[in-house]
């Protein structure tokens, strides 16, 4: 499959664990699922870690040359529906006109108890 590139962004911070932050296949760039850790918004409520998630998304769209209006799908992962609607708000202020296919899953618990939610997307590129 020589048309699969897998690519980490620095300025994201070092990946420490087995995957890569994307991995581009033909027309399709797939993002791992991205949360604040490590970030000044990691103690901080769901829709403070949306919005630095969000800014993590921006980062690597625009590295590829890309931006939300090609954004496919997006997986939500939250470990609680506490905040739901600020969640909400963060949302539709970062897509605007250009809504993703979505799912939100409520999970026990993230890798750090620190996080209430992890996102994952999809971008057509």
């Amino acid at each position: 499959m020589s048309n699969v590139v897998r690519k980490n962004y620095p300025e994201l911070g070092e990946v420490k664990a087995p995957y890569v932050h994307s991995v581009k296949h033909g027309h399709t760039l797939y993002i791992s699922g991205l949360t604040a850790f490590g970030t000044s918004a990691q103690h901080k409520g769901i829709a403070e870690q949306a919005e630095e998630i969000f800014r993590q998304l921006r980062k690597i769209a625009s590295a590829e040359r890309t931006d939300f209006s090609a954004l496919i799908k997006v997986t939500i992962f939250i470990t609680s529906f506490e905040g739901i609607n600020a969640l909400r708000e963060v949302l539709y202020r970062n897509y605007g006109d250009n809504l993703p296919a979505s799912s939100l899953v409520e999970v026990s618990r993230l890798f750090s108890p620190d996080l209430s939610i992890e996102i994952e997307a999809i971008f057509g590129i």
